[in-house]
């Protein structure tokens, strides 16, 4: 039978109603045998609790969306992860008008941002939808049902991460739920890893063609926790870095290793972010990827987001160096402060990306030039400072992509560089802000020994990896939490264009630290207190 699905309307409110669907097969799944356990149709379900990632609504990129009130675009999972840890940074800007996008840029967001909003409803209802199938599908498939309860932990963190307090429940209510402190809600994040962790599959490296690719395994809840652990000072008010250090060498020992490999001009790193990113061999570091196919799997807010927003016609004149999508939006690109990270004298090149790698000495730096200033000097023009290499759908192979307006760059939502990295930071912290030599120091190495950058001989001090960590994961999602971290966002001990709305910089109020519970959540239901400064 075709069961129905959940859309919501008011997501603290958990007001419901249903919408129907026929079929979902974002993830290749075994149907259960219906002779045996007889539930509605669970490999739907399950399926659904990873594609709402991935995908907008049940009818493609231009077709319905899950939430009310908001498009596919505004509540795209990856899009608006990116947006609220990307734009507000020294990494990031964007160069359109659309609603929400200049309170972004300039630190000025409150709590009627459409944006905000779209990504808070997002994660209410994919955690809506990770509630129904454990009330529903309960007993059916015991490694389905831990990482469906991975997958709601993994919800809940990214709202504890950018909310604070929020609303809290394991159950679809029909009454609006209560809201759980910061340091609780970290609480029972941790407790619910620890307890299924055993119970997702075994860690592997896995490509597309292979079973359970796309599925959270065990070394997905070994990196949150050790993401978490790494944050907790800023979640709970006590650090736990022994303990993020200890789950992320679980990750670095075990089987998604770097890739190290590059192959027909392609460096290793550029691998990583390309469209057969799933079948390469890359996908030996992917530990959460989000999968994407230009055919099948059409979307506006995941891989086509960060590669289409980032690119402008004239990037693709290159030989071996194009984007191989028709869509280029010239909207999203980087701060002058991200280009000095790879050149710290202020002196980018103006060169295409293809030059921009031998120049810096670092196959990461992923930057366009031509025809463009560094400093950011007109947030509204995509000239206005460097654009960004970094995604693109070419095939490494040389092969021809699905599909020329969608993308088939799976996106890696988690990757085992974030575990050297956290390792490293851990490290250092617990060695009066150094790394030891043998141990935090061969893990950035690492990552710099695969970019083909210089390595230190020495140790690394903990301001020194912030830097790399920009270097590794700039425009995936990470910034704004690290700089939270550092107590480097709000404050004026660090300075970026247009930071607080000022062009050479200004510090902002630290209630920003915090996105304002969305409005229209707040007047749905009386249980919830609003974020301070909002």
């Amino acid at each position: 039978m075709n069961f129905k699905y959940i859309k919501r309307i008011a997501p603290a409110a958990v007001m419901l109603f249903t919408l129907g669907l026929t079929s979902c097969d974002y993830l290749d799944v075994t149907p259960i045998d219906p002779n045996s356990v007889m539930v509605p149709d669970e490999p739907a379900l399950y399926s659904k609790c990873y594609a709402t990632m991935a995908l907008a609504g049940q009818t493609g990129a231009d077709g319905d969306c899950d939430i009310d009130r908001l498009d596919g675009g505004t509540t795209g999972f990856v899009r608006q992860m990116w947006n609220l840890n990307e734009l507000v940074t020294d990494e990031a800007i964007c160069a359109w008008g659309d609603p929400g996008i200049p309170e972004f840029n300039f630190n000025t967001y409150d709590a009627s941002h459409p944006m905000v909003e779209g990504f808070y409803n997002r994660l209410y209802a994919s955690i809506a939808y990770c509630n129904h199938y454990l009330d529903v599908c309960a007993g059916a498939d015991a490694t389905r049902e831990a990482e469906v309860r991975f997958l709601r932990a993994m919800y809940y963190y990214f709202l504890m991460d950018c909310f604070g307090n929020v609303p809290f429940a394991t159950k679809l209510m029909s009454t609006p739920p209560e809201q759980i402190q910061r340091a609780e809600l970290f609480k029972w994040i941790e407790e619910e890893l620890l307890a299924i962790k055993d119970q997702l599959l075994p860690p592997a490296a896995r490509k597309s063609s292979d079973s359970g690719y796309g599925r959270a395994d065990q070394d997905a809840a070994n990196l949150l926790l050790a993401r978490m652990y790494l944050n907790a000072e800023v979640y709970t008010g006590s650090a736990r870095w022994a303990d993020a250090q200890t789950y992320a060498e679980k990750v670095i020992n075990g089987p998604h290793k770097l890739w190290t490999s590059g192959a027909n001009g392609w460096s290793a790193y550029q691998m990583l972010f390309m469209g057969d990113n799933g079948e390469s061999g890359a996908s030996c570091e992917a530990i959460l990827p989000l999968l994407q196919d230009g055919v099948t799997t059409t979307s506006y807010g995941t891989s086509m987001y960060v590669i289409s927003s980032a690119w402008k016609d004239d990037m693709d004149t290159q030989s071996n160096f194009g984007m191989e999508l028709t869509n280029c939006w010239a909207g999203n690109r980087a701060r002058s402060q991200l280009l000095a990270k790879f050149f710290p004298g202020n002196d980018a090149p103006a060169v295409a990306a293809a030059d921009m790698t031998s120049l810096a000495k670092d196959d990461r730096a992923l930057f366009f030039g031509v025809g463009r200033s560094l400093t950011v000097t007109t947030p509204g023009e995509f000239t206005s400072g460097y654009s960004v290499a970094k995604f693109r759908n070419a095939y490494s192979s040389g092969a021809a992509p699905h599909h020329n307006k969608f993308p088939d760059t799976d996106f890696f939502l988690m990757r085992s560089a974030e575990a050297y990295l956290i390792a490293a930071e851990a490290d250092a912290r617990l060695h009066n802000n150094v790394t030891s030599s043998d141990k935090g120091t061969k893990y950035i190495n690492a990552l710099r020994n695969r970019a083909n950058a210089a390595v230190s001989g020495g140790d690394y001090t903990v301001r020194q990896i912030l830097d790399e960590r920009s270097r590794e994961l700039y425009f995936e999602g990470f910034r704004r939490t690290d700089l939270i971290r550092y107590g480097l966002y709000h404050t004026g001990d660090y300075m970026w264009d247009w930071k607080g709305g000022a062009q050479a910089g200004s510090p902002f109020a630290q209630t920003r630290c915090l996105y304002a519970i969305p409005a229209e959540d707040l007047n749905a239901n009386p249980n919830l207190v609003q974020n301070p400064g909002y």
